[in-house]
């Protein structure tokens, strides 16, 4: 696994041995921040990776010109690979690792007076946990941690689809697949 572009390209990043992490292939992560490219100005923005895994989501947002990534990890030996990787990479004081559920870590961070808010989020949980989609989601469209016109993807097995709308707040406007994985594009209004 490695960062694809930017001031990383090409750096090679730590993984976890086994199935109970499934990192974001270099071919889907490539797409992804093709597609973000084509559209968005990545250089200063903030950005939640939820369900983090090795972080290699929230860095290559960072090595594209992200100003701020926060890493969410419910995974202790998950999160130490996160750590790893960003020492590995020496970057310092522009990236945050919580070690927490989705929900919890949402909640905390919006009870946070200077929580930021963010232009993006990535929500990438374990496939078999199809019942986290949906409350992260609304969970993150009710804490007003989102910008008006954030962007929400959320990676999904083809298998089964997400909905088209989460409350009012967020709005699917795209939908790509490739190979089993799914990237669904939601704006928040």
């Amino acid at each position: 696994m490695r960062v694809i572009a930017g001031k990383f390209r090409s750096r090679q990043l730590a993984s976890l041995a086994g199935a109970d992490i499934r990192p974001t292939s270099d071919r889907l992560r490539e797409t992804l921040f093709d597609v973000l490219a084509a559209s968005n100005d990545l250089q200063g923005s903030m950005w939640l990776d939820l369900f983090a895994g090795t972080g290699a989501v929230g860095i290559e947002a960072l090595s594209r010109g992200a100003q701020e990534v926060h890493f969410v990890e419910a995974s202790r030996p998950a999160a130490n690979v996160i750590r790893k990787n960003l020492d590995a990479l020496e970057i310092i004081g522009i990236a945050h690792v919580m070690i927490s559920r989705a929900v919890p870590a949402l909640h905390k961070l919006a009870a946070q007076a200077s929580s930021p808010r963010f232009d993006f989020c990535f929500i990438d949980p374990p496939y078999a946990m199809q019942a986290q989609y949906a409350l992260v989601m609304q969970t993150l469209a009710d804490s007003g941690l989102l910008k008006a016109g954030a962007m929400v993807i959320a990676e999904h097995s083809k298998h089964f689809d997400l909905p088209g709308q989460v409350a009012e707040a967020l709005n699917r406007y795209r939908r790509l697949e490739q190979g089993d994985a799914v990237l669904s594009f939601y704006h928040s209004r």
